[in-house]
């Protein structure tokens, strides 16, 4: 029986900024600032070294807005730009990716997750393995019995047992949860009153509604979440990653001729 291949999808812009802040104020003899390259070129080598992959795919944010910025123009908008000195380095980071022949992908108007979740998604149900290397709790909602979450940072590694500790349910429940408790950190709106320890009871009753539209006229529904649904309606749609994305998977590469 021949052995399961396995695919690393690396979140490259989010190893980006992990790399600029994990090494601070080194640049070369003409002044030009490059921790980010090099702690991104450490981190990327050591996963290769350390887990040897079959196949591995950088997957980088595409400059200029996404889908999300159109239902939701606040989304990300508490977010500093990126670093004066950090913008520079990118295009020697992409340089070294193509350099070790390394597929690397990006999409405008999706982010890296949008595209790591389509591949991540399209891969497994074609028998393979696949780990997605980030520090990104959304993602968890594509984890399933063929796909884990690797924090490098951290050294853990995410399966179903983390979604449900973390969530309190499988994977389907992560977009539910985050858009009834939102996300600060992605300026996501959740519905006003209701934080992550009161989303399991909500969820609940809003499962027992859809299942059951005659339940309406039985159950008085808190005021809170019919006041709120449509601030519900555009977080969930935030979450929700787009996975019918058609992308033909590219040539990878082959880990075994690249010294490490």
């Amino acid at each position: 029986m021949s052995k399961r291949q396995r695919l690393f999808l690396i979140d490259g812009s989010s190893y980006i900024y992990r790399a600029y802040y994990a090494i601070r104020h080194l640049s070369n003899s003409r002044g030009l600032a490059c921790n980010a390259v090099l702690g991104f070129t450490k981190m990327l080598l050591k996963v290769m070294r350390e887990h040897q992959p079959d196949q591995l795919v950088v997957v980088f944010d595409a400059k200029g807005s996404t889908f999300r910025k159109d239902i939701y123009p606040e989304y990300k908008a508490n977010r500093a730009k990126m670093p004066e000195d950090l913008v520079p380095q990118i295009p020697y980071i992409k340089q070294i990716v193509s350099a070790l022949n390394i597929a690397s992908i990006e999409q405008q108007g999706f982010e890296a997750d949008d595209i790591i979740a389509t591949l991540a998604r399209q891969k497994a149900a074609h028998g393979c393995d696949v780990v997605i290397v980030t520090g990104d709790k959304d993602l968890m909602q594509v984890v399933s019995e063929r796909v884990q979450l690797l924090d490098t940072m951290k050294d853990k590694i995410s399966g179903l047992d983390e979604v449900k500790k973390r969530f309190g349910g499988t994977p389907d429940k992560v977009i539910e949860v985050q858009a009834l408790a939102g996300d600060s950190s992605d300026n996501v709106p959740g519905v006003p009153g209701i934080g992550r320890r009161g989303c399991r009871a909500h969820l609940l009753l809003l499962l027992t509604i859809w299942i059951c539209p005659l339940m309406m006229q039985l159950l008085p529904l808190e005021n809170q979440i019919m006041n709120s649904w449509q601030h519900c309606s555009k977080s969930l749609n935030l979450h929700s990653y787009i996975t019918n994305l058609q992308y033909r998977f590219p040539k990878v590469t082959k880990l075994e001729n690249i010294p490490v």
